[in-house]
């Protein structure tokens, strides 16, 4: 499995929460060729609102830059091969699983 590649860079989840990210992101570079990161963020993304509610970013690439404001405890960023995923929860703070916002910056 990809998700056992995997490097976190940065991340505030709770553990139960990283796995899941780590798995999905694993099971989607199964599903789709690593140059459809599009696709691949599309998955991500829409697994985590269906699990952890709506408003979650999912940005795929082998470069890129960002500074998110996000949710505590729903922000990762991550690498596995020569891709790196951010995943964070921005939506509307009512939407938010968990309470204050923070800032991150990769």
């Amino acid at each position: 499995m990809l998700e056992s590649q995997a490097v976190i860079g940065d991340t505030d989840m709770l553990q139960a929460m990283q796995q899941e990210a780590l798995r999905l992101a694993g099971k989607a570079l199964d599903d789709f060729e690593a140059v459809h990161s599009t696709e691949i963020a599309r998955f991500i993304k829409k697994e985590f609102d269906r699990s952890y509610g709506p408003g979650w970013q999912c940005i795929v690439g082998t470069d890129f830059g960002s500074f998110v404001t996000h949710h505590s405890g729903c922000f990762i960023y991550f690498g596995i091969g020569n891709l790196a995923i951010l995943l964070f929860n921005g939506g509307a703070i009512d939407a938010a699983p968990q309470g204050a916002a923070d800032d991150a910056f990769v």
